[in-house]
């Protein structure tokens, strides 16, 4: 997935193959990659728990993986 920091709301996207993620926090201290797991988490209907950031900490593509049901 293709992440944007710093955007002015929060938003999830697809666009083909790819899932675009926008989040208003900045890209400091994890703070955008938390953000990340709270929207898909939420956009999904699942807890936190249950993803994990695998790749991309500190990149726009990021990897994250689903826990299964």
């Amino acid at each position: 997935m293709r992440v944007t920091p710093g955007a002015g709301r929060d938003d999830v996207t697809i666009d083909g193959p790819t899932v675009r993620l926008r989040v208003m926090a900045p890209p400091a201290d994890g703070a955008a990659n938390e953000a990340v797991i709270g929207l898909l988490a939420a956009a999904l209907g699942r807890p936190r728990r249950d993803l994990t950031l695998l790749r991309g900490a500190t990149a726009r593509k990021k990897l994250i993986a689903i826990a299964p049901d």
